[in-house]
């Protein structure tokens, strides 16, 4: 076997572990189905694909020794994610109940627009220290030194790509319209549940050490 395969094949399923995790981008996803529906779910979707960009480039660029060497630059990237994860828990927190004609329809001038739902992803992934950790652990243990950097540069647009198609396979099971409406009837509740459970993530993260 080529040993770029051999190395593909482990990148592959590694990274299918991580991804299919529960944590932040898995709770934003849910939650961007279930409120805003199928379409602002898969532009979230993309914008948490985007966001493994910005670890597979500071990896390949080196960034990612210096991040894990200095510990005063990792805790300012730690506390920028937990705060990110608190303020979108909040938001979640003040959810209201609504209606039956809401739950059929929800009106198009309470939905994200593209780029805030591109944004929201995007963020949620690339502001996630564990991500950091994750990719630093990939590049400089699974991946071998003297790959080419192309060949890295394509290991990183396939992660990308996955965990995009990955959210946008859970975008369309919990956008459904069925399991939107079963899920908006207590929708508010949901959306509170969420919000404690990425505040939750936001507090472990800024107390944990590493």
């Amino acid at each position: 076997m080529h040993p770029y395969l051999a190395q593909f094949l482990t990148i592959a399923l590694v990274h299918l572990v991580a991804v299919a995790s529960p944590g932040p981008d898995f709770a934003i996803i849910v939650r961007q189905s279930i409120t805003y529906g199928r379409k602002t779910a898969l532009w979230t979707s993309l914008g948490v694909g985007s966001g493994i960009l910005i670890h597979v480039g500071y990896s390949l660029l080196g960034i990612g020794l210096i991040v894990s060497q200095s510990i005063a630059v990792f805790s300012i990237m730690k506390l920028a994610g937990a705060l990110y994860l608190i303020y979108l828990g909040s938001k979640a927190l003040r959810a209201k109940p609504m209606n039956r004609a809401e739950v059929t329809a929800t009106k198009r001038d309470h939905l994200p627009t593209t780029l805030q739902a591109l944004r929201t992803g995007f963020f949620t992934n690339g502001l996630n220290p564990k991500a950091t950790l994750f990719f630093l652990s990939l590049f400089t243990v699974v991946i071998d030194p003297a790959t080419p950097l192309i060949i890295q540069a394509g290991y990183g647009l396939y992660m990308a790509l996955a965990t995009a198609l990955w959210f946008s396979g859970l975008s369309l099971l919990f956008g459904h319209a069925t399991v939107r409406r079963s899920f908006l009837l207590i929708g508010h509740w949901f959306d509170r549940l969420t919000g404690v459970v990425l505040i939750g993530l936001g507090l472990r993260l800024a107390l944990t050490k590493q």
